[in-house]
């Protein structure tokens, strides 16, 4: 057998085939979890309510040229924006119009477990023709998104922005702009189940295998398994972007969403520096940076004062080809051709690492002392796409347990060779820097100690944001 460098190096996986499929299917993560019933909530004295219907549903879309069929909210790409105040009573209704069961996750929410949208763990999958209302109350403020936990149906159009405002913050910019990234396959000649099945059954996809992820000076080794025709910025290819209009001088916020399924990318705006200010919803300590990295799940806001003229801004995806493109017009001039976009000098530069940053102070964890420690060891191969976390897949690895009230140190190793995005639902978790986050970049045999605070009980997934490696397996169920 030829041996992937991507291979585990450690030990191996005897996995039967019919366990590799229970990632985000409605599979138990284990014996004893019982899923929550929700509870009606009714708004405080005071309190506002947001409501929405959102209808998934099959649907043509138009990408800026590329014309595909595909699954997506209310037929728009990204899907309609849910934006409240922290504090607010959010009441969502998911009217499922696709062929096959889905459910809705609030990627980076600390809500209550019923709400949180993972079949098997926190409800019953939301079956064809029927409907399913979320809800909670918004908390901490900060750039979120949403999308389905069932199978590959994230690498389909099923995926939109999540906002919660800050009421209490100042607001020091002159305008707003969102920015959602994408890999996309569905509807060119293939699906997402597709290649998913082409990768299980030969650890190839259909799509095409990508073996040099992170060659190119980036600190990611294999990045991603799957070769894109496209990577879009709003719904649209570089060759039609997205059109961000502003005035010269002015102040500029962009909440950054990588909601990409298999691809980690780097950030960059023509001729301009940004100012990071939040990640994953939490202040941290402001950086200026021509570029940074974005993973799977992650989002970043920065802030950016802008030239007069016509800006790319730009996501290129690491070790593959092509890149995402938008436009920032504040002036008049030429629109650079995506080939000359993807050259901008600032991707050549220093790229920052989310990692790296610090935290303000108002998002540190409050000093505890370390009541109980847990492993989340991250293992698998490409040779048979088996992937695991703690020794077996999911629905086959024991759940990690742990109690209420304690500060927990997860321990988190990655013995692969690739990059993987860890996210865990219901929690944020402190990097040992301090700075806060939900979902994290672990680069080859890497080993990072974090910190949570288990002070929202239930029953929670802890997986990989490469959406084809948790379907595989990389997904473990905290439970408490």
């Amino acid at each position: 057998m030829n041996v992937s460098r991507r291979t585990l190096l450690r030990g191996g996986l005897a996995v039967a085939g019919g366990g590799l499929f229970a990632a985000c299917s409605g599979r138990p993560g284990g014996s004893g979890i019982v899923v929550p019933t929700p509870t009606p909530l009714a708004p405080r004295s005071g309190q506002s309510l947001v409501t929405k219907t959102l209808t998934a549903r099959p649907a043509i879309l138009d990408l800026g040229g590329p014309t595909v069929s595909t699954w997506a909210y209310d037929d728009v790409l990204p899907g309609p924006l849910v934006r409240a105040t922290a504090g607010d009573l959010v009441r969502i209704t998911v009217d499922n119009k696709l062929p096959v069961e889905t459910s809705v996750h609030w990627h980076g929410i600390a809500l209550h477990n019923a709400a949180d949208g993972v079949p098997g763990l926190t409800q019953k999958a939301v079956t064809s023709g029927r409907q399913f209302t979320y809800e909670f109350v918004a908390p901490d403020p900060g750039t979120y998104f949403y999308h389905p936990h069932v199978g590959v149906q994230l690498d389909r159009g099923l995926y939109a922005p999540l906002i919660i405002d800050d009421p209490h913050e100042p607001g020091a910019y002159d305008a707003e702009w969102i920015v959602v990234l994408d890999d996309w396959i569905d509807g060119t000649g293939t699906t997402p189940d597709e290649v998913l099945a082409d990768l299980m059954a030969s650890g190839s996809s259909s799509g095409g295998m990508h073996g040099m992820g992170g060659m190119g000076g980036s600190p990611f080794g294999d990045a991603g398994d799957v070769t894109y025709p496209h990577f879009l910025i709003n719904g649209r290819v570089g060759t039609a972007p997205d059109l961000l209009r502003a005035e010269p001088g002015q102040r500029v916020r962009i909440r950054v969403i990588n909601a990409a399924a298999d691809t980690i990318f780097t950030v960059a705006l023509g001729d301009h520096r940004m100012t990071v200010t939040h990640t994953d919803g939490f202040a941290v300590q402001e950086q200026e940076a021509g570029a940074f990295y974005i993973g799977m799940g992650e989002r970043y806001d920065v802030v950016v004062t802008l030239a007069d003229g016509v800006f790319p801004l730009v996501a290129k995806p690491i070790g593959k080809d092509g890149a995402a493109l938008a436009m920032v017009r504040t002036g008049s001039g030429p629109i650079p051709t995506p080939a000359r976009a993807a050259e901008i000098r600032e991707l050549t530069g220093p790229v920052l690492l989310g990692s790296d940053l610090r935290p303000a102070d108002s998002a540190r964890l409050p000093d505890k002392d370390i009541g109980q420690s847990v492993d989340l060891a991250l293992s698998g191969q490409m040779s048979t796409y088996e992937w695991a976390i703690n020794g077996a897949p999911y629905g086959k690895n024991e759940p990690i347990t742990i109690e209420s009230g304690e500060r927990v140190s997860m321990q988190i190793t990655n013995m692969t060779m690739m990059t993987h995005p860890v996210h865990l639902h219901g929690h944020t978790f402190a990097l040992p820097n301090g700075l806060r986050k939900d979902t994290v970049l672990l680069t080859p045999m890497q080993r990072m100690v974090v910190e949570l605070e288990a002070n929202n009980p239930g029953n929670w997934a802890a997986h990989c944001h490469n959406i084809y490696h948790a379907e595989a397996g990389m997904m473990a169920a905290l439970v408490y």
